[in-house]
């Protein structure tokens, strides 16, 4: 039983009573931190009184930055609070349901700082392939630490921002001497991100993850393959990665995905201390990647190699704290199969083998217009259906300065 009319929030729909995610919408009043109840959301400024003065104050600005700062006792006591508004037969005073569709998603925090991984080995083994086809797929130190780098966080943008082609250097095939211009190779990257709060704190271990994660998003890490191919070495992505990251606009809480948690498939050895985990938190999360609504692959989530309890220990291991606002990714999610690949690199093996859409044109890297969606789903109680927000993003012709 519930006062919200909505024919999709029920259990068998992802966003349901077992999901409620957190977003900010735009809207005529100015930004406002809501919760997704199916295709609608509700402002909670306007249930203040129903929160108490507490809560009210951490949701009731323009952004979700208080209440991550607040950290697990009060994010665990609002969700509390919101389940049951939401399973109430009547609707509490100054109450309003907004369609999601009809108001501009916004970021929903600062963010503090970016930090992508590469923990996926079908994605990590695919690569070395197609870049170091005389070598090892993996080098030596993958399977003993979770590999990432420091992303830009001033260009993580919510989904539905425009990307545009990103420019610069790289290398024609015969000539030692770059060239400049747009990328030939725009690519996508389907990944999981993770949005972290909390007392800020270093040396974050396994057992308590969930102290310092808010919750889930999925992450669209674009890339220019020319120009990574070209800057990698000796150090790492740069300005191949830097122009642009799309997040989702809501954050899946994640009390929402305890049914879904399930061991990596990782350890082929013993690891260091700091990295095992006593009770597992890889997650069975089900993505699909489109473009121009094609359905391209279904990266499977649980076959992770490293975990983001894993890459959290080690993100801070050296001392590092992790902040309110920071948002780490889990780097491109791949399965063993060709349509469990996370990125155009992987599907069409470097652009040797295209792929065709649903209109009969053929991709192997993106073109100007091309629309990119990714979405994912996961197990809840009682077979019920948990989503991630819908990540999206259009590309943009290049500009030439």
């Amino acid at each position: 039983m519930s006062w919200i009319e909505d024919p999709e929030f029920t259990p068998d729909h992802p966003f349901g009573p077992q999901t409620l995610p957190y977003g900010v919408l735009g809207t005529a009043a100015g930004p406002t931190v809501a919760v997704r109840v199916g295709r609608h959301a509700i402002p909670l400024r306007g249930i203040a009184e129903e929160l108490g003065p507490r809560l009210s104050e951490l949701v009731g600005g323009s952004s979700l930055d208080p209440l991550l700062a607040a950290g697990r006792p009060a994010w665990r006591e609002l969700r509390e609070r919101l389940l049951e508004v939401v399973h109430a037969d009547r609707a509490p005073a100054g109450a309003e349901l907004l369609r999601t569709d009809w108001h501009t998603q916004l970021l929903p925090f600062t963010v503090s700082d970016f930090v992508d991984f590469y923990s996926s080995k079908h994605h990590a083994e695919n690569v070395g392939r197609i870049f170091r086809r005389d070598a090892e797929p993996l080098l030596p130190n993958w399977t003993h630490l979770p590999v990432g780098y420091h992303g830009r966080s001033g260009t993580v943008f919510v989904s539905g921002t425009d990307v545009t082609r990103p420019n610069g250097q790289r290398r024609v095939s015969g000539d030692p001497t770059p060239v400049f211009g747009p990328t030939r190779r725009l690519d996508f990257e389907a990944e999981v991100g993770f949005v972290c709060g909390g007392e800020p704190t270093a040396w974050v271990g396994t057992e308590d993850f969930a102290e310092h994660v808010l919750g889930a998003v999925l992450v669209n890490d674009w890339s220019a393959r020319d120009i990574q191919s070209w800057e990698y070495q000796p150090l790492g992505p740069f300005l191949a990665k830097s122009f642009a990251t799309s997040i989702s606009g809501w954050i899946t809480p994640l009390e929402a995905l305890e049914h879904a948690r399930v061991p990596t498939t990782g350890e082929e050895h013993g690891v260091q201390d700091y990295l095992t985990e006593q009770q597992p938190w890889g997650l069975d999360l089900r993505l699909e990647v489109r473009c121009n609504d094609t359905l391209l692959s279904g990266p499977p989530f649980a076959e992770m190699y490293w975990s983001p309890a894993q890459q959290l220990a080690h993100m801070t291991v050296n001392g590092s704290p992790v902040r309110p606002g920071d948002l780490f990714a889990s780097g491109t999610v791949s399965g063993p199969k060709p349509d469990q690949r996370g990125c155009l690199l992987e599907l069409t093996w470097g652009g040797s083998e295209p792929v065709t859409l649903e209109d009969g044109e053929q991709r192997t890297f993106l073109q100007d217009g091309d629309r990119v969606m990714l979405s994912a789903t996961a197990p809840g109680e009682h077979g019920s259906v948990v989503g991630l927000g819908n990540v999206a993003g259009t590309i943009l012709p290049a500009v030439r300065r």
